[in-house]
């Protein structure tokens, strides 16, 4: 039983990470376009994408909240396997695709930080070098 949770959660946080890249990656490849706006920003792009799967993936699945399934809970009296009823395979899988999403959030946050402060960075790059071509050309 443990082991098809542990299949059933991997593969929701695969199909979680995966629906995420479709939703996100126009935005991300129009971005990269802007700032880096050379051939290396599709090789960003699917960097970008693989880190999406696999920050979805290892927040979704959490292997050390599994491992009350099969191992006695540690530093109590008492202490028994959890059973796994189909009220906690429900929690289990909400539990992974919040895990995934949350995980996938914090990442595209990080990169959409970096992203506007290269994006500010370009601009002003680029009005510094329209000023002085107004000013060689008169």
């Amino acid at each position: 039983m443990f082991l098809t949770l542990l299949l059933v959660t991997f593969v929701v946080s695969i199909l979680v990470a995966v629906i995420v890249v479709r939703m996100f990656a126009k935005p991300i490849e129009s971005i990269l376009r802007r700032i880096i706006s050379d051939e290396i920003s599709g090789a960003w792009l699917r960097y970008m994408k693989f880190a999406i799967l696999v920050v979805g993936v290892s927040a979704g699945v959490r292997i050390y909240e599994l491992e009350k399934y099969i191992s006695p809970i540690r530093f109590e009296k008492d202490a028994k396997v959890l059973e796994l009823t189909q009220e906690r395979w429900i929690l289990e899988i909400y539990r992974t695709i919040i895990g995934a999403l949350q995980g996938i959030a914090w990442l595209l946050l990080v990169f959409f930080v970096f992203a506007l402060v290269a994006y500010v960075i370009v601009r002003i790059a680029e009005m510094k070098n329209s000023q002085r071509g107004e000013q060689g050309s008169s």
